[in-house]
């Protein structure tokens, strides 16, 4: 069955008469106004699929038909000629785009007020003693409709006039961002659309008054149609708001397309097009995956429920796989290697009845092979190549550089793109075949693992029957893959569009406040998730709130973003059964409660306020609140107002006041650390409590007594934090800002005589307060990396967490090194890491031995 957004379109307006190319449609409408969904095979589920891409929307053809018959706005004048015309086509182009649009809209408007129509008698018959409809079936059917209607309404009258008194100055962004920040309400409904239909479907099965008014609704012909009414069903009705969405996405991609970079829409339209595909995205993936039955040749109908790409460990190595998991099997191919311009296909690597498959438990799952972890110094090195790679193909375009430089950079990116994408998950998903076979996947998030299961265990609670396929049906079911997946692309940034958003790069700070809905008391705790590099990695988590059913965290992080599109939020139950802990590191024995995942919107998070929101997730609802800082703002140096602190002062000053050859910060930080935070996994990696490290500054900061009792109890996280931000937060980096170049210019040299001469001589060139403090810490994160088989924290981590905050100039001394705010992995922050890294793999350094000994040859600096 093809796509219900893939139907056959009625006749067109004069618009596509005249532009061809649009690909969009003015509405599945024809003259008569009473398109509907084809009928659907028996058995098969009624949600459509929805199409977020414009390229597979259908292309409207000039066909030469009688235009009158269709949407027709008044027609604009000629488009004038020569280079008149190409000076004001793009204007123009927007004229027509907004001018189709309208008229959908208004035709879209008479659709839901026919909708609307019948409600308002049916509720007053409800509360009668001879009722049509109950209230509850009501609200089903109707469910959302009006406020569908309203915004809509609201949207086409701010719009009308805009476009009847056309100039080429006419701003109308805005109208279509609001628009796009609705479709919360959209959601609500397309969540609600198949119970809506079923309701309907019964409803008018059981009660002939109302199967009347279901199959003969009136519409209002648009203002220059000869037809003042049509007919049409509810269910066609109740499918039109699910294809407004899509038409409303290609509307703005047709509108981008025509708007000049510099015209003030440009970046609002921007936004409306990157939320509305969001959207589709969202709902393509979590709500309505593509259920488009396949018949086998027993006759069965079965439907794709999801598919996607995962890592699959094979024989002891790692396979990229595309899983799709139909209503009664689970199915693992691989795409095909194909001729150029062959029919792609996949090829059948196993499946698994769903009657068959098993989960096995942690420790039922003993047998099954360790998994190789990689680590995190390759992972973080590679990050490093893809955005050094980046920055060449941004260059090149910059340039206009050759189209094929441009490629072959481009394929490199895709190589190392891929390897991150095969290498860096490591959270077993196992699944076992209750006649034998175990397979096992490796995923990054806990939240992917938790969608797999909770899809596959909700098919199972079916009645389902084991069997077994013949070569023909598999083969038939492998076919049909390639045309039913609705996941297309391996994830990896190489694959976007340029001009697709790059994300969000900088720091977000996030409160996890509290949660509520659970319906028994446990010990709770939440996780949070940015995507980075095509995959999702956890960032940071709250403390456990222990027997509760109203958890108060309160607790504040700082994430790093590396291009980043979305948050997901995490809630579990903490596993206290010692039977389970000792498992493999990887596995993860905690109980999901609940889970949700929101768009990082720049407009929303690149405030100075905080953003505040709530995610729903099964029944529970958190409540968190957000703000976003770029990097080059989160790295400002800024000396402290308040020169009787330690904050943002010099560190000559603070250690003279201290009469310490080392800040009392920088070492009772170090201490306790290194007594109880040196085997902590993700040490100086992990963000604190953003409140824990604000609370330690202002006692270190004021001297007070207290400190060591507040060290000694506080999370050692938030103390890890507090020596970062002490480091941060100094008015010049602690390798100062005379020597950074110097510090660039030596890592740089190739020579390994050479390199060594120049480090030593910058190290003995720093003033003896920053140097003996730069030595200290040296030996203190060698000490942290030598426990990395337990704390995961290599040589290359620590360098890349500290490299940054030793050497990144000050505000005034940075106008030369500026790069582009996005560029996380800038050749000057790799530099910057490859300096610290440099010196942590050196042997020990001796103060004495360094001031003692003196240079081959000497160099100004």
């Amino acid at each position: 069955m093809e796509p219900l957004s893939h139907r056959g379109l009625p006749r067109l307006s004069w618009i596509d008469t005249l532009y061809s190319n649009f690909n969009y449609g003015a509405d599945d409408y024809d003259a008569e106004g009473n398109e509907e969904p084809k009928a659907l095979p028996e058995g098969s589920e009624t949600m459509p699929y929805i199409d977020e891409s414009p390229t597979m929307s259908p292309q409207l053809s000039a066909r030469g038909q009688d235009s009158g018959d269709g949407v027709s706005p008044t027609p604009t004048d000629g488009l004038g000629t020569g280079g008149e015309r190409d000076a004001g086509k793009g204007l123009e182009m927007r004229k027509l785009v907004l001018s189709g649009f309208l008229a959908s809209e208004e035709i879209y408007i008479n659709q839901l007020e026919a909708l609307l129509l019948p409600m308002k008698p049916l509720k007053a018959t409800a509360t009668t003693s001879q009722p049509v409809l109950t209230l509850q079936q009501i609200e089903t059917i109707f469910y959302k409709i009006q406020d569908i209607y309203e915004i809509h309404k609201e949207f086409y009258d701010s719009l009308c006039p805009k476009v009847q008194q056309w100039d080429s100055n006419i701003t109308m962004g805005h109208l279509f961002q609001k628009l796009a920040s609705q479709l919360g309400v959209y959601k609500a409904f397309v969540d609600n659309y198949k119970i809506a239909l079923e309701t309907a479907e019964k409803c008018s099965q059981s009660n002939y008054q109302f199967q009347k008014i279901s199959e003969e609704l009136k519409v209002k012909g648009p203002k220059d149609s000869k037809e003042s009414h049509t007919s049409v069903t509810m269910e066609a009705l109740l499918y039109k708001p699910i294809d407004r969405v899509t038409r409303s996405t290609l509307v703005l991609h047709d509108l981008l397309k025509h708007t000049p970079a510099d015209h003030p829409d440009y970046p609002l339209l921007q936004d409306a097009l990157r939320i509305s595909q969001n959207f589709l995205s969202s709902i393509n993936e979590d709500i309505d995956p593509r259920r488009t039955a396949v018949t086998t040749p027993k006759g069965e109908t079965r439907q794709l429920i999801k598919d996607g790409f995962l890592v699959e460990l094979s024989e002891g190595s790692r396979k990229l796989r595309h899983v799709f998991l139909f209503t009664d099997v689970l199915l693992c191919a691989k795409l095909k290697k194909t001729a150029v311009g062959k029919h792609q296909q996949y090829d059948c690597k196993w499946y698994v009845p769903l009657a068959d498959l098993v989960f096995p438990s942690p420790e039922e799952s003993e047998h099954c092979p360790q998994v190789h972890v990689i680590p995190d110094h390759e992972l973080e090195d590679m990050k490093m190549k893809i955005s050094a790679i980046k920055s060449e193909v941004q260059k090149e375009k910059a340039n206009k550089g050759q189209s094929r430089a441009i490629e072959r950079l481009k394929k490199k990116m895709f190589e190392n793109e891929f390897w991150l994408l095969l290498n860096s998950p490591a959270i077993p998903f196992r699944i076992h075949n209750r006649n034998g076979k175990s397979y096992l996947f490796l995923l990054s998030s806990d939240y992917e693992r938790s969608e797999w299961r909770e899809a596959i265990q909700k098919l199972q609670k079916k009645d389902l029957q084991a069997f077994v396929l013949s070569s023909v049906e598999l083969q038939v079911l492998t076919g049909s893959c390639f045309k039913l997946r609705t996941v297309h692309n391996i994830p990896v940034t190489s694959n976007k569009d340029d001009d697709e958003s790059p994300g969000l790069y900088g720091f977000l700070h996030v409160i996890v406040h509290s949660a509520k809905g659970f319906k028994q008391s446990a010990n709770l705790y939440c996780t949070l998730e940015v995507d980075s590099f095509g995959y999702f990695v956890s960032k940071a988590k709250t403390r456990v709130f222990r027997d509760t059913t109203e958890p108060q965290w309160n607790e504040e992080f700082e994430i790093e973003l590396e291009g980043s599109q979305s948050l997901r939020i995490l809630c579990y139950e903490k596993c206290y059964d010692k039977t389970k802990l000792n498992k493999d590191n990887n596995e993860i024995v905690d109980k999901i409660m609940g889970k949700g995942q929101i768009q990082l919107d720049p407009q929303a998070v690149q405030t100075k306020n905080w953003h505040m929101d709530v995610i729903e997730m099964n029944g529970i609802k958190v409540e968190f609140s957000m703000k976003f800082t770029s990097r080059d703002m989160s790295l400002k140096r800024t000396p402290s107002k308040k020169q009787t602190g330690v904050f943002g002062v010099k560190i000559s000053v603070v250690t003279k006041r201290e009469r310490s050859k080392v800040p009392y910060i920088v070492r009772q930080c170090i201490e306790e650390v290194e007594k109880r935070g040196i085997e902590e996994v993700g040490i100086y990696r992990i963000s604190g409590v953003a409140t824990d490290i604000q609370a330690l500054k202002a006692v270190f900061d004021a001297n007070n007594k207290d400190i060591l009792v507040m060290l000694s109890d506080m999370d050692i996280n938030a103390i890890a934090g507090t020596l970062k931000l002490y480091f941060r937060e100094l008015p010049e980096p602690l390798l100062t800002d005379r020597l950074y170049p110097a510090f660039m210019e030596g890592i740089a040299l190739s020579d390994p005589a050479a390199k060594e001469n120049c480090m030593m001589h910058l190290l003995r060139s720093l003033p003896d307060p920053n140097l003996i403090t730069f030595l200290f810490l040296l030996e203190h994160l060698k000490r942290v990396a030598e426990k990395e088989p337990i704390n995961k924290m290599s040589l290359h981590n620590l360098a890349t967490v500290f490299g940054p905050t030793l050497l990144r100039p000050s505000e005034g001394e940075s106008k030369g090194h500026l790069t582009l705010a996005s560029d996380i992995w800038s050749h000057d922050v790799m530099a910057q890491v490859q300096v610290l890294l440099y010196y942590l793999q050196h042997p020990p350094i001796s103060f004495t031995e360094l001031k003692r000994n003196t240079l081959y040859f000497s160099t100004d600096v």
